[in-house]
């Protein structure tokens, strides 16, 4: 279980500060983001919803024509059926004066033909305002209040078109079911991406609820633990000699036999702790706490000792003293997933109990 620096991702670790401090919440960390920052985080989330997307695409920028995330649900994307969600990231809350200039921009780039109609228009973001959930909720009344402004709007996403083009915005909005434009909480967005597996990487200073699932060694040894096992065989034999040049003869003698049970139930601890952190934590923590124990534990199985069983020993005690790095994988590291630790990394030849050459 080799670990590579090179292809590791930063991890998100605390600074000094926070940890003495309340931390913020997601949706405090929302609107702190940029408007960048909003639109990937919206990303996320999008597939997270109960709609079979083709294909989940951000936009933005420049010539947009007022798509930020595209969720298609054809191949044929913006030719065929899809949903548009509309970024809105400011500092006061998203009203109707601005949901309706987007409205505009979707209508005369539909006529222009950039694409068609999306059958779903959603405005995300950090805070929405009341007024304009109120006005959504009566899709009827708000194409109404929407045609009486086009009439006498002076946006220039509108006036700037011909008067042929204008008119075909009217008609077109006119004919459209207003319902399909929509406003989504954030505290529904955040539950929702949750269930995402950018969650913990965007969040990760959150607490992780839960833990490890507890993992018992099977009766017979698998091939993750071949290694780190036949290590412990050296050392055994190197101690007792030829009577231990097998797991028979490892499991008849009284001593040998419950040093490996509890070897074992170690390597499983910090094996249900590395499956955890693969499924609950940002990419990286696991093998944070191992390098976290390898950086002590090499420099104690480095120093002369009498044989490989004092090495062995010595390096499993000095685990249990490590301080480590301040993740959120920290709090669930228990001593015998630092003793499993260990063998981990005996299992990748990174700790080796009885090198060879050793007088």
């Amino acid at each position: 279980m080799a670990s590579s620096s090179v292809d590791r991702q930063p991890l998100t670790l605390l600074p000094p500060q926070l940890r003495t401090m309340p931390l913020p919440s997601p949706k405090q960390l929302v609107i702190l983001y940029d408007p960048d920052q909003f639109e990937e985080f919206v990303k996320e989330w999008v597939p997270a919803l109960d709609v079979d997307y083709h294909l989940v695409e951000r936009h933005g920028g420049s010539g947009d024509h007022g798509i930020d995330v595209a969720g298609y649900l054809t191949p044929q994307r913006l030719e065929g059926e899809w949903h548009n969600y509309q970024c809105k990231h400011y500092s006061n809350g998203l009203a109707w004066g601005t949901a309706a200039h987007e409205m505009r921009k979707m209508f005369a780039a539909a006529v222009d033909r950039h694409f068609t109609v999306p059958s779903r228009y959603v405005f995300t973001a950090p805070i929405i305002s009341r007024g304009l959930v109120r006005q959504l909720a009566k899709p009827s009344e708000a194409r109404e209040k929407f045609l009486q402004e086009l009439a006498s709007t002076t946006d220039k996403i509108f006036t700037d078109l011909s008067v042929e083009k204008r008119h075909e915005v009217t008609e077109l909005a006119a004919a459209t079911d207003f319902s399909m434009f929509e406003c989504v909480d954030m505290d529904v967005m955040l539950e929702q991406h949750r269930k995402t597996p950018h969650w913990p990487a965007r969040f990760s200073h959150q607490e992780v609820e839960g833990g490890p699932e507890p993992m018992a060694p099977p009766p017979e040894h698998q091939p993750i633990e071949a290694r780190y096992i036949q290590q412990l065989m050296d050392v055994y034999r190197e101690r007792w000699g030829q009577s231990m040049s097998s797991l028979e003869q490892v499991v008849a003698h009284a001593v040998a036999r419950e040093h490996l049970r509890r070897q074992r139930e170690a390597f499983y601890s910090a094996e249900a702790l590395r499956l955890f952190a693969r499924d609950r934590t940002p990419e990286g923590h696991f093998e944070a706490v191992l390098d976290d124990i390898n950086d002590i534990v090499v420099e104690v199985a480095a120093a002369t000792h009498a044989s490989g069983w004092d090495r062995l020993q010595a390096a499993l005690q000095a685990a249990g003293s490590i301080v480590l790095t301040q993740t959120v994988l920290s709090p669930f590291v228990r001593s015998k997933d630092r003793v499993g630790a260990c063998h981990h990394l005996a299992n990748a030849d990174r700790l080796i109990w009885c090198p060879e050459g050793e007088s």
